[in-house]
Parts: C-alpha cells; sequence; structure tokens
C-alpha cells in the first residue's frame, strides 16, 4: 500500500506538472497541486481491496481483477470529471487511463507476489 501511495503520488504530481489533468477540488490546495486525501487514503484503501482479492485467486484470475480494475477507473475518471473533481487537458484520452492503471496494478501485482515467495 506504501509503494502504491508513493508511486500515486508521484504519478499525479508529473502528470498535473506536465498540465495533463488537475484537480480542482482537493484539500489544501494552497500548498499541494495534487488531491492529497486520494493519494494518501483512497489509493492504499482500494489497492487494500485489491491486494485481498488477488491473494484469493490463481494467475488467471489476478490477470482477470487486474484488467477488470484497470476497466473500471476511466469509469470513475469520467465520474470524478462529472463531479467536478478532476479536470483533463484538451488531448487527454480515457485510454491512458485504462493502460495507465493496468501497468500501475501489474506492478502492484508483482512487487505484492515477490513479497510474498520472499516471506515463504
Amino acid at each position: 500500500m506504501v509503494l502504491a501511495s508513493l508511486l500515486g503520488t508521484y504519478l499525479d504530481l508529473y502528470f498535473v506538472g506536465k498540465q495533463l489533468y488537475q484537480f480542482p477540488k482537493r484539500p489544501l490546495p494552497e500548498i499541494f497541486s495534487i488531491n492529497i486525501a486520494f493519494t494518501l487514503v483512497g489509493l492504499p484503501i482500494l489497492v487494500m481491496i485489491f491486494l485481498r482479492c488477488i491473494s484469493q485467486v490463481n494467475n488467471w484470475g489476478k490477470a482477470g481483477i487486474v484488467l477488470f480494475a484497470s476497466l473500471l477507473m476511466p469509469i470513475f475518471e469520467k465520474l470524478a470529471e462529472v463531479l467536478g473533481m478532476f479536470i483533463h487537458a484538451e488531448g487527454w484520452q480515457h485510454f491512458y487511463t485504462f493502460f495507465g492503471y493496468l501497468i500501475f496494478l501489474t506492478i502492484i501485482t508483482l512487487f505484492y507476489e515477490g513479497m510474498a515467495n520472499k516471506n515463504r
């Protein structure tokens, strides 16, 4: 969960810095350009649920969960836009979010599996 939080924070800082998206509604907007509530609370909770799910299935199930979660993220992203919590640059495509989360969740899964195998 710490890796997910750090990775999510740095990715948001990078993409906000490149002005690909922004968070108009965020805690402490005068200090942070990203939504720290999501990267420090929401994302770790979602990753905890994600890791719990993948720990109970075989490799095909893990791949299916990663794919399903990655497909859900553009939907949640669109909802965040409708709620005014998220704004994209003009050229942003929602499939970027799908592929971004596909890579992100794959990294988290591989790290989790590596740590689990190390502790056996």
